[in-house]
């Protein structure tokens, strides 16, 4: 189960909160599905694939919610540098029937972004950072992105590109809290458990020893991405004291 997040959940319309992204170089693709969900009760599904390429890496993320009030279906391509920097995204989403498209790549030294909603366009020119993440709503990918990121960074010098309403570059504050445990496919593994503070919300993160996304606690109210397969331990219930 999820622990809940307190926090107002934004319209996605005009919200489609993006934290840049850029994953961790392996030698083969990878490929996680994960359920969306909200207070325990599945509403959706996500699934992110990495391809190394002699350029770096092609990413591409996928991610379907339906449940009352929210008809969110999202698309993202994105090529990165073999160091893991973003070279140009691609986003597209339908939001309760709206249209949203998002395109972003580097331009000197700042980050080049277009974004169509509501029949609307604008540019923002952005200031670049190498160790940003590009993170929509939802996106496994990003968070994944996030956390090769931190671990081949100490977990220092990291940036959210949120591209909500005019757009901004926020800082990325992560804490570590103590090693969890939890099962995946039916095997015990040791689970990292970090805190990623991006514009004054928490994002809790879980992780295995490779630093792969096993699960995220979303700064939506209740809402979290669960790694299909993967259980985290509860904590053990403390012994009642001895009735007097």
């Amino acid at each position: 189960m999820p622990r809940p997040r307190i926090s107002s959940f934004i319209a996605f319309a005009a919200l489609f909160a993006v934290c840049s992204i850029s994953p961790s170089q392996k030698a083969s693709a990878q490929s996680t599905d994960f359920t969306v969900s909200q207070h325990g009760k599945p509403v959706g599904t996500a699934s992110f694939n990495f391809v190394p390429t002699t350029a770096g890496f092609d990413s591409t993320s996928i991610v379907r919610v339906s449940m009352q009030g929210l008809d969110y279906q999202l698309s993202k391509t994105e090529k990165l540098s073999p160091s893991h920097v973003l070279a140009h995204v691609q986003l597209s989403a339908i939001v309760n029937g709206s249209a949203v498209h998002v395109t972003a790549a580097p331009d000197s030294a700042q980050l080049l972004m277009n974004i169509s909603a509501n029949g609307r366009s604008s540019t923002k020119r952005l200031d670049a950072h190498n160790l940003a993440v590009f993170l929509p709503d939802f996106d496994p990918g990003a968070l994944e992105t996030l956390l090769a990121l931190a671990a081949a960074n100490n977990n220092r010098d990291l940036w959210a590109i949120l591209p909500k309403q005019s757009g901004s570059v926020d800082p990325v504050q992560l804490a570590t809290y103590p090693d969890e445990k939890g099962t995946l496919d039916g095997k015990p593994v040791t689970v990292h458990h970090l805190v990623a503070t991006i514009a004054g919300l928490d994002t809790h993160l879980f992780s295995g020893p490779e630093n792969q996304l096993l699960q995220a606690e979303l700064p939506q109210e209740g809402f979290a991405l669960l790694r299909n397969g993967f259980v985290l331990t509860p904590p053990a219930k403390p012994i009642a004291p001895p009735s007097q």
